[in-house]
This record gives C-alpha cells, structure tokens and sequence, in this order.
C-alpha cells in the first residue's frame, strides 16, 4: 500500500478547490489574502504558494501589483480544453498497439455495460469515467503524451468544479462508452477514436446545460 502526504500547499489547494466546488468564493472578484488565511486558518506563505499554485493552472489570474483574482468561469474555455484533452487521448489509442487494445476491449465492454443509462452525481460520474479512460489508454506506449494527458485532466477536473459541484446531478450514457468498447472488439480502431471524441463532446455539452441551469436568470 502506498501511503501519500499531501505538503500545507497541497492541503490549501484541496480546501479551496472544494470551497470553489461548493460555491463560497464570487469568481471574478479580487482575493483578499489576509482574510483568506484566517478563514482557512494557516498562515499567507503556504497560502500564497497555494494561490500561485492555482493560478497556473488556471483557477486564478494574477495581476501585477494588484494580488489575486478568481478567475471567471467561462464554459467556452472549458469546451476547448476538452477539445484538446479528446485529440490527446484519440492519439495515445492510435499509438497503441492493436493486440494490446484487443485484450482490454472485453474488459471495457464490462464496465461499460455496468454503467448503466441514469442521472448521477458529478463526483460519480467523474469516478467512472477515470477508470473508464484509464484502462482504454493503458497501452499506450508514448510516456510523455500520458503524463501531458494526466497533467491536463488534473486541471480539468478542477475547472470543471468552477461550473458544477461535485454533487452536481448529471445525466450519463452507458452507450457512448459501449461504442468505443465495442469498435475495439470489431479491431476498427478509427471507430473507436471517433466514439471517444463523441464521448467527450457530449459529455461536455451535458455539463454545460446543468451549469447553465444553476446560473440566475
């Protein structure tokens, strides 16, 4: 069993992103540091490391001389980084080796069919979905392309949270799944990528309609 410790940064950058998850912050409006840090009670270095943290990847802008901001949410952006999160992951299946894709198609068909069509949490569905891709891209066989992709959902996730909450109720399809599982058994790799894109833009477009849902009119 591997035991993994989470530095005060990381810790700091775990409590915010849920509280952003949750709704407490008003993104778009300037940080003020000081009270954060009482709030979160640690003190303004590793809370100004956590910050800086979360300004690369995008959850916060920083201006010179002004502090930080919370960025604004934006569902355009969003689309594009899955965009290029599904030409990524359509890359690592086309680099894969075709008897490595065949032995995990089985497998992929189960958990697609285990997953059946209903309404669930985002936390849910986001639990499924990383298993799901994680067995598909398992062959891959390009290193750097895999910690590029893994690097990339890190920051999705995490700006996904800004639109919905983890308990955010979404609606899933098993069948988008089941497509890619099933053109992988057919040996029609180029089917399979194709189904994956699907997969990924429809998924976003799901997310975007129950972001746009909660916002006030």
């Amino acid at each position: 069993m591997s035991i993994q410790r989470q530095t005060l940064r990381e810790q700091i950058e775990t409590e915010i992103m849920e509280r952003v998850g949750a709704g407490d912050f008003d993104m778009g409006s300037a940080i003020n540091e000081v009270a954060l840090s009482v709030e979160l009670g640690v003190s303004r270095t590793p809370l100004r490391e956590a910050l800086i943290s979360l300004t690369q990847q995008g959850v916060i802008d920083r201006e010179s001389g002004k502090g930080f901001r919370w960025a604004p949410v934006s569902a355009a952006d969003f689309a594009e980084m899955v965009q290029i999160i599904a030409a990524l992951e359509s890359l690592a299946v086309s680099l894969t080796a075709p008897e490595a894709l065949a032995k995990i198609a089985p497998e992929l068909l189960a958990q697609a069919r285990g997953f059946t069509d209903s309404i669930g949490s985002s936390a849910e569905l986001d639990l499924h979905d990383d298993q799901f891709h994680e067995l598909l891209l398992s062959g891959n066989p390009n290193r750097r392309l895999a910690e590029s992709i893994a690097s990339m959902k890190l920051a999705l996730r995490r700006y996904e949270r800004l639109l919905v909450s983890s308990t955010d109720l979404i609606e899933r399809s098993a069948s988008e799944h089941e497509a890619i599982a099933t053109a992988l058994l057919a040996g029609d790799v180029p089917a399979a990528v194709a189904a994956l894109s699907a997969n990924w833009n429809n998924g976003t477009n799901r997310l975007i309609e129950v972001a746009e849902a909660k916002r006030p009119a």
